[in-house]
């Protein structure tokens, strides 16, 4: 049997497919930024389903991630969030623990 071996620039070890969702029924659109995109509110759109629940999977290497909604415009905390922090503009971002 043959060895796999990880390739040069595989950066996929320790990265699992994390789903967020958001129940919005009257939003036009919805985002997730984060520390894991640069806060770049455009680059995760999310889609909805026909009961208004958006949702989008990210893949996520290990560690901590902070992260917001940006709907219609508006950051939003995600309401499933236990862990919140404190952040540079007297607010609060939602934290994801990836193992």
């Amino acid at each position: 049997m043959k060895k796999k071996t990880k390739k040069k620039g595989d950066t996929t070890k320790g990265v699992k497919k994390i789903r967020f969702s958001f129940i919005a029924p009257e939003a036009k659109t919805v985002s997730i930024a984060g520390d894991f995109n640069q806060w770049d509110t455009s680059s995760h759109p999310m889609k909805k389903d026909k009961k208004g629940l958006w949702g989008i999977s990210v893949p996520l290497p290990s560690g901590q991630h902070e992260y917001l909604f940006f709907v219609d415009g508006e950051w939003l905390f995600d309401p499933n969030c236990s862990c919140p922090v404190d952040n540079p503009f007297g607010t609060e971002n939602c934290v994801i623990i990836v193992e």
